[in-house]
């Protein structure tokens, strides 16, 4: 009886070690699997920025109706001067990010007031006008698109800017 007993303790315990292998190797693919999709939705997000060419596109959009012109003709201009300079606000946004403020005011657990500003400020060059296209019968679509060499230096000289005293006031 007692040769019994040791010949099911030692199955039992290798019975515990196959468990703790498998726990292991879940744990290891589960891991694995996390990291791969990661890496495959970093990729589909720099893909949505940066087209095949290696730049950056931005897309602008002003509307011909609302503009104050004195005749049709002058209110597509201003549209199309409207669609451009959005599109370049939309470039600067990517380049440089945007600076957000908001405030929030809540009074006996209700929320009061809720506001917020963004402002995008820098200085973009070398922009390539795509495209100036209409969308329906009242609004102009701009596209431009920055290099990413471009793009790296008009990074480079605004960190640049911000973390030199000398810089920074002249």
């Amino acid at each position: 009886m007692i040769n019994i007993k040791k010949i099911e303790l030692s199955s039992i315990t290798q019975g515990l070690q196959q468990v703790k292998i498998l726990i292991l190797a879940a744990i290891i693919v589960s891991c694995v699997g996390c990291s791969t999709n990661n890496a495959k939705y970093n990729e589909a997000m720099i893909e949505n920025v940066i087209d095949q060419k290696d730049v950056i596109l931005a897309t602008g959009y002003g509307v011909i109706s609302i503009q104050e012109g004195d005749s049709p003709a002058h209110q597509r201009l201003l549209s199309i001067r409207a669609s451009k300079l959005d599109a370049y606000r939309a470039l600067m946004e990517q380049v440089y990010g945007q600076y957000l403020d908001t405030t929030t005011t809540v009074a006996e657990m209700v929320v009061q007031s809720d506001s917020f500003r963004s402002r995008v400020q820098g200085i973009v060059y070398g922009a390539r006008l795509v495209s100036i296209t209409t969308v329906g019968e009242d609004t102009y679509e701009t596209t431009l698109s920055l290099d990413n060499k471009i793009v790296s230096d008009l990074r480079k000289l605004y960190l640049a800017s911000t973390s030199s005293p000398k810089m920074a006031r002249s």
